[in-house]
């Protein structure tokens, strides 16, 4: 997965929202990674697929040296 819970990702090319739920659906043995995310913009629960999003990468703060770690390891799969 390349999203999880808490996530602020972009949608629908403009909308900012919030992971709040993701499941891994096996069809057919093909595997299909389903969100629901919050969008403020809409005030409602939608759902995506992974290659419906982006990651919203803009940051308010800066990453200390355990949280670099932390992302270095959910990104990396380590």
């Amino acid at each position: 997965m390349k999203y999880c819970f808490g996530d602020i990702v972009v949608v629908e090319h403009e909308k900012i929202g919030v992971v709040v739920k993701d499941w891994i659906n096996y069809h057919k043995g093909k595997k299909t990674v389903y969100h629901e995310v919050y969008v403020r913009m809409d005030n409602e629960i939608k759902e995506y697929t992974e290659n419906e999003m982006e990651r919203y990468m803009v940051r308010h703060k800066y990453l200390d040296e355990d949280e670099l770690y932390y992302q270095h390891n959910a990104v990396k799969g380590e």
